[in-house]
């Protein structure tokens, strides 16, 4: 199999499907990830929808063009073009908690076919803290969409995300990396199983029930057998929905009080900006272990100061391993070598969009050349009778495509090309 060849510079408005930006530049990402920041610095700068919108909407002013965020627990990262890949953290800070030189330390800036290959890793688990966590494809598909309905994204992260997924779904299909039932949500079964003696009888509490809460809630119901778990949620109507599917209780959100006063399991699966849960909330309210899954973390930190108080976050418990996760680890290879294929596959797409001027040219001259040759100019005893002129010039152009693959040497093919029918 041959080796994949490094991506060619690409300038958006080479491949430019729809953008109203004015700058040109180079593919970038740029972000943090679990790999380097802790869930309390990833807090920081996190992007909720809101803060995505007014990032759009200042892209042109950084000199960002084509752009999307991906921003879970695990990460935030921005992707698009620029002709410097720190442009593009310039513009993510201006809606973040954190400032610029806080990311700088921790943040990494990837280019063209990094850049690229990085897309490919995390969209199909590779690079998730939970190896395999196939939730981010869910993520990234929302990130992408939110975008393109903002009319940022040009055809080349287009094709990119659409061939990321295609490499996403044969990693799924053809190898173990998804295997078993190993997710943040999961892992939360396994930690109570572990660490809480005859938890399936503690009185539970679930704040949030968004995605990774409504997922964490069905887990412990399949998985732990747990029936006294209590839902709150900010809207009342989506927790009773999953509380009636589940037959659990629901309560308003104006009872968390005496809620979390009852509760000996308390998990915060909720969306906030600032901390929902706090300290004056649980002083002297007997021993609790609370499991905060939000980014930013909406629990108090403080609040793992009290005594009675076993406070942990997302990062604790995504270092959970078992028999599962080896599994997965073994199929690492696998699922590179599925990705690289697709690499290239993009690889090739994207020379032939960077060609794609000079075959137009070649046909154009070649056009030209047959009305030489139909009005008695040039020879034409030797054209074969069954063939048309289009038919002619396509197999011709068709040819010097499938050279431009192997070679970026335009002029002789385009002389080539014109010596070939002229001598036909």
């Amino acid at each position: 199999m041959p080796s994949c060849q490094p991506l060619p510079k690409i300038r958006p408005y080479e491949t430019m499907a729809y953008s109203t930006a004015k700058e040109t530049g180079d593919f970038f990402v740029a972000g943090i990830n679990y790999k380097r920041t802790d869930a309390e610095t990833r807090g920081l700068f996190a992007i909720n929808s809101e803060q995505y919108e007014n990032i759009i909407n200042l892209s042109q002013d950084y000199g960002v063009d084509s752009l999307f965020i991906l921003s879970t627990c695990n990460r935030t990262e921005i992707y698009g073009f620029a002709t410097q890949g720190k442009m593009l953290l310039e513009l993510l800070v201006t809606q973040t908690k954190g400032d610029l030189q806080t990311l700088l330390n921790v943040a990494y800036v990837k280019g063209d076919h990094d850049a690229v290959e990085h897309l490919f890793k995390v969209g199909s688990g590779l690079d998730s803290q939970i190896l395999g966590d196939y939730e981010i494809l869910g993520q990234l598909k929302h990130a992408v969409n939110f975008s393109r309905e903002r009319n940022k994204m040009c055809c080349f992260p287009e094709r990119l995300t659409n061939s990321v997924f295609q490499a996403s779904k044969e990693v799924k299909n053809e190898t173990g990396l998804s295997s078993g039932s190993v997710s943040v949500s999961f892992a939360v079964v396994q930690f109570l199983k572990q660490s809480v003696p005859d938890c399936i009888n503690k009185n539970i509490l679930l704040f949030g029930t968004g995605k990774i809460g409504s997922s964490t809630c069905k887990n412990l119901v399949d998985y732990l057998g747990a029936t006294d778990i209590t839902l709150i949620n900010r809207s009342t109507e989506k927790a009773a929905k999953l509380a009636g599917d589940l037959n659990l209780k629901c309560a308003p959100i104006e009872d968390i009080e005496r809620q979390l006063e009852s509760s000996d399991i308390i998990l915060v699966a909720t969306s906030a900006n600032e901390p929902i849960i706090l300290k004056s909330h649980l002083e002297n309210k007997g021993v609790k272990l609370i499991i905060d899954l939000s980014i930013p973390c909406n629990v108090e930190q403080s609040v793992g100061l009290l005594d009675d108080v076993h406070l942990i976050n997302i990062d604790q418990i995504s270092k959970m391993k078992d028999d599962t996760i080896k599994c997965r680890e073994a199929e690492i290879p696998k699922a590179e070598k599925i990705i690289q294929k697709h690499i290239r596959i993009f690889a090739e797409w994207q020379l032939m969009r960077q060609n794609a001027p000079i075959l137009r040219s070649i046909k154009l001259k070649l056009k030209d050349i047959i009305v030489l040759r139909h009005n008695g100019f040039l020879n034409s005893e030797t054209k074969c009778p069954y063939i048309s002129a289009e038919q002619e010039i396509q197999q011709i152009v068709n040819k010097m495509a499938g050279k431009m693959r192997t070679g970026n040497n335009m002029g002789c093919h385009y002389l080539e090309a014109i010596n070939e029918l002229i001598v036909r």
